[in-house]
């Protein structure tokens, strides 16, 4: 037997042991400041990403009234469902974007969908979207990106779902829910102006 490994068994050992340990509470240190840094993290997306504040059922305490020769129309956004897309449109209506702009298409018990500076509905801002598909369901007054067949083709066009949707859930990103006006959807025509949209925050 020899006796140099019996004395550098149990010294090796407790050196194993002791960098086992060091690694060991290193790993639980960073864990915890992972932790700690996510959860931080996704506080402040959730404050910075959507920039409205919201209520309880998760719409915004924003909204937007479309002002139409029926009357006002009135949506609130959901902006911690599609915080880019919410964005995206207040930008929009901040500008004037919509202000004019035709429902280019209405299906009675489908859609009306507006947004198009050509009428056509092939149209654009020029800046597309990367799809926020979320789980809200689209029940008569749901506000709707439209898109082509490309998940992120979204660009500026938008639906008011006339009626309850439920094919196109989870197929398109829902970013507002109209709170006032519902007796309009029936009302608007192919062709009917939007006089003018803005945000009251």
């Amino acid at each position: 037997m020899d006796i140099t490994k019996l004395t550098e068994e149990p010294l090796m050992s407790k050196l194993n042991r002791y960098l086992a340990a060091i690694c060991l509470l290193t790993l639980t240190l960073m864990g915890g400041m992972a932790c700690t840094k996510k959860e931080a993290n996704t506080d402040s997306e959730q404050t910075l990403s959507s920039g409205l504040k919201s209520d309880s059922n998760g719409l915004s305490v924003a909204k937007a009234t479309i002002k139409t020769v029926h009357g006002n129309i009135v949506f609130k956004f959901y902006p911690n469902k599609a915080p880019n897309t919410v964005n995206r449109i207040v930008e929009l209506i901040k500008t004037g974007f919509y202000d004019g702009l035709i429902f280019h298409r209405v299906v009675p018990n489908f859609v009306a969908q507006g947004g198009d500076p050509t009428g056509t509905g092939t149209g654009g801002s020029g800046k597309k979207l990367k799809a926020e598909f979320n789980d809200i369901q689209h029940i008569r007054g749901t506000v709707a990106m439209a898109r082509a067949s490309e998940p992120d083709s979204a660009d500026s066009q938008f639906y008011i779902a006339l009626t309850t949707l439920p094919h196109l859930d989870g197929n398109y990103t829902v970013f507002g829910q109209v709170v006032e006006g519902l007796d309009l959807l029936d009302k608007i025509q192919k062709d009917d102006k939007m006089l003018n949209v803005v945000v009251e925050e």
